[in-house]
């Protein structure tokens, strides 16, 4: 089909809203891409599939698609043996989460949605893989405690440790005789440290070390000999922990690689089940039913009504031709609805060889066609 009638009867429209009801930027993609197929077979079997999306879509109550993104990138990395960051990680296990929500909701004892079933069918699950990344990461920037036992103990440490920091930082900013030498009874941190505010004249009167100074000189920041030793121990553990959390990551990303190929594969899936549903989201807004289809030019539009006017002024229209005639000559006084009527006949054509539905009465009948043209405007 040419772009220039896909634009003129405004399937760009169409294909815009459709893709609206995608949960992921892939989905979306597909919707950006659509055109009308001029194979009977291919349309019968698009149409097929949006009839069931459909049906699934009322049986379940809402689409079984979960929101995932394009891990494509991600597990090239797994596979020459990168090490993922938490948050390719966290949507690996949502790509893989997706996966099996999908395949639970529309592989079942139903025998009306046979190629919904096949495509789901395909998606492999890998629950253990999806819990043990869902169990060690929490969000792009925390590893959960349990993660592993070594994290655990680690930062149960840094907890006694950060506890036995403050306690003797409190003793000290709330000691009478040495309160007067801070400039606030504050604990705070500089270069990753705990440090307390001092004031520049009793600089002498703190022995530490100074790791930074307020903008006006007056307040110097300095980490007191006393617990000098216990930042030491502190940072000496913060440098486990990230070794740790390297190792877990590293852990995770290798458990990924014998099984790339089948999770790519179920991310194509995916991508595709999301396109259909989309397609089935916009049946039921629109209100449209499965048109029939031939390959003899016949056209049967029955109370069709244009899908980007709006529904409550938009006037349904009945038209037919191919049959006992085959040429149709609309005519009428400006404003009447000849240009509405004649896109409307153009644009059900597209949608309907695109494999969506048509907002129609059940048994209008389309033909399919090798090319639409369509010379409507100013340019006419």
């Amino acid at each position: 089909m040419n772009e220039r009638s896909l634009r003129v009867l405004e399937f760009t429209k169409i294909r815009a809203q459709l893709a609206q009801y995608c949960v992921s930027d892939m989905g979306r993609a597909l919707c950006d891409a659509l055109t009308p197929s001029n194979r009977l077979e291919d349309v019968l079997r698009m149409q097929q599939e949006t009839e069931e999306a459909h049906s699934l879509l009322s049986y379940l109550g809402g689409t079984p698609m979960l929101s995932f993104s394009d891990v494509h990138a991600s597990l090239h990395l797994a596979q020459i043996g990168s090490s993922l960051s938490p948050r390719a990680l966290m949507e690996i296990g949502a790509s893989l989460r997706a996966a099996r929500a999908a395949r639970e909701a529309i592989v079942t004892d139903r025998q009306d949605t046979p190629l919904m079933s096949a495509n789901a069918s395909r998606l492999s699950t890998f629950k253990d893989i999806e819990q043990a990344i869902s169990d060690a990461i929490i969000s792009e920037d925390e590893i959960a405690d349990r993660a592993s036992n070594e994290l655990f103990q680690i930062r149960r440490k840094m907890r006694a440790c950060n506890e036995r920091v403050r306690e003797r930082l409190n003793g000290m900013i709330h000691n009478p005789n040495f309160q007067k030498y801070l400039q606030d009874a504050i604990i705070t941190m500089r270069a990753d440290r705990y440090v307390l505010p001092v004031r520049q004249e009793y600089r002498s009167m703190v022995p530490g070390i100074v790791h930074d100074q307020s903008s006006s000189g007056a307040t110097l920041f300095i980490e007191p000999m006393a617990i000098i030793k216990l930042n030491n121990e502190l940072r000496e553990l913060e440098l486990k922990e990230q070794k740790e959390i390297e190792m877990i990551l590293a852990a995770l990303s290798t458990e990924l690689v014998p099984y790339i190929e089948p999770i790519t594969t179920d991310f194509e899936i995916l991508t595709k089940l999301d396109f259909i549903f989309a397609k089935a989201a916009l049946s039921r807004i629109y209100n449209c039913s499965m048109p029939k289809f031939n390959r003899k030019g016949y056209i049967h539009i029955k109370d069709g009504r244009h899908p980007l006017l709006d529904p409550k002024k938009v006037v349904p229209i009945n038209i037919w031709m191919g049959r006992d005639f085959d040429l149709l000559i609309v005519t009428g006084p400006n404003t009447g609805g000849k240009t509405v009527s004649i896109k409307t006949v153009g644009l059900f054509t597209l949608m309907g060889q695109a494999g969506l539905h048509i907002p129609a009465f059940d048994g209008s009948e389309l033909a399919v066609f090798e090319e639409v043209f369509a010379d409507i405007g100013d340019e006419q």
